[in-house]
């Protein structure tokens, strides 16, 4: 077992010193020529021997590349003769890929993304800024409680491991009247300004997680309920992600939400999301099966994408998940999360002040935009099932040597580069439209 690395502000500002994990670690997967054998395996490993590489981690598998073949994954420690080890693999394997968090150093590498849901827990150890420690203009600078308060948030995220119940928070009485004010205000604007997607889930998240004026709701509960709805699940953050790791984590149908809120002395005003923004902006979305399907397309298309179009994508989610527009029978309804949970740009985006543009994601990926203010430019969807379609055919144009794939049973992602998957792949797909067609045979008897 790795230990327990607590997170180490770095002398003035508000950085974290990255704990101990694969931040600098490259994962090597390797598939041998020969058909299975037993000790195949520790062969291989001699070579990290050899060469002073230690390894963190070896998983195998069974090849979905080549039948009858096993597959190896390792990932190695910074340090050792790590080079002599890759060519040596490269001379003796059918299959060899290598992921690395360095990438920007090692050329034909891919930047590291995470393959099963609980890789996610690697992200822990990767905050830009921890929750605790707040700028000099935030408006719980001086405020020694709040500052308490959002250390006890961001260590139960930093703590946090795939698969546990997100812990319970007991709320206090001044942070309930908070969450009450925005509540209150932000309810009275969803019928005429929201989507109707969300106006659609908004009673169902009344009934089902707690959602009221004098009440809090939980993550785990919101969690749940979204999980049955669209298959997304809730996952605690400590502080700001980098872009690459937030976006892959929407890959696994995973969205990284903050707990704690905002200062009581500006209810309408915070500069960093906060459980507001999560649960009044993004939940009531993330529970809609076309927009769960756009926010994974998205997600999807950042794992190994070069560093120029992480860019892109982030600016394409921006304009659309936290401030998109869309067209609703005529009329325009905001469904980004930041003009949702926005008591303010709720209105402002709709009174005609501001410019709107088509969604179109090759241009609206080059858009700057500015993050304290309201934004001068909107972007519009037709509908989702559109956006996704244009955020599909955007992702084609991202240089990747393979496709990826979701698999929802295992909650991995599939490095697709081999004929073999793609003919099985295909097979799946001709299985499921068999199933359609005799549903559709009964529907006409």
């Amino acid at each position: 077992m790795a230990p327990v690395v607590c997170p180490r502000l770095i002398h003035g500002g508000n950085y974290i010193k990255e704990g101990r994990d694969s931040a600098k670690s490259t994962c090597l997967i390797f598939s041998p020529y020969e058909e299975d054998e037993v000790g195949s395996l520790g062969k291989y490993l001699q070579l990290f021997v050899k060469h002073k590489v230690n390894l963190l981690h070896i998983e195998s598998r069974s090849s979905l590349r080549r039948p009858n073949n096993y597959e190896f994954m390792v990932d190695c420690a910074p340090g050792g003769n790590i080079a002599s080890v890759i060519e040596a693999l490269r001379d003796q394997c059918s299959y060899f890929s290598i992921i690395s968090r360095n990438h920007k150093d090692n050329m034909n590498t891919v930047p590291w993304f995470p393959r099963r849901i609980r890789d996610l827990d690697k992200f822990a150890n990767q905050i830009l800024s921890y929750g605790a420690e707040l700028d000099s203009d935030h408006p719980g600078f001086t405020d020694p409680m709040y500052r308490e308060r959002r250390k006890y948030f961001a260590d139960i995220a930093y703590y946090y491991k795939h698969g546990q119940p997100i812990p319970k928070v007991e709320y206090t009485a001044e942070e309930t009247a908070t969450w009450g004010v925005v509540f209150k205000n932000l309810t009275k604007l969803y019928p005429k300004y929201a989507c109707k997607e969300h106006n659609h889930v908004f009673p169902l998240l009344i009934e089902n997680c707690g959602y009221r004026e004098d009440n809090i709701p939980q993550l785990e509960d919101i969690s749940n309920f979204l999980k049955d709805s669209t298959g997304f699940t809730l996952r605690p953050v400590a502080g700001l992600l980098s872009s690459r790791d937030f976006l892959a984590g929407l890959a696994f149908r995973v969205f990284h939400s903050t707990q704690y809120i905002r200062h009581s002395s500006k209810p309408f005003y915070t500069p960093e999301p906060d459980i507001c923004h999560e649960i009044l902006g993004h939940v009531p979305l993330f529970a809609d099966p076309s927009f769960a399907q756009f926010a994974q397309v998205i997600g999807l298309a950042s794992l190994g994408a070069p560093d120029e179009y992480i860019e892109k994508l982030a600016t394409c989610f921006w304009f659309t998940v936290e401030y998109g527009i869309c067209r609703q029978n005529g009329e325009l309804k905001a469904y980004g999360a930041g003009l949702l949970s926005s008591f303010g740009e709720l209105e402002y985006c709709l009174s005609g002040k501001p410019e709107l543009r088509p969604f179109d994601p090759p241009k609206t990926a080059l858009q700057k935009y500015p993050i304290t203010e309201y934004q001068p430019v909107y972007y519009v969807a037709e509908n989702f099932e559109d956006a996704k379609e244009k955020m599909m055919k955007f992702a084609q144009s991202i240089p990747r040597k393979f496709g990826v794939r979701y698999d929802a049973y295992t909650q991995t992602i599939s490095i697709i580069d081999s004929k073999q998957q793609i003919e099985a792949l295909v097979n799946n797909v001709n299985q499921e439209v068999q199933i359609l067609m005799d549903a559709l045979r009964k529907l006409h008897h």
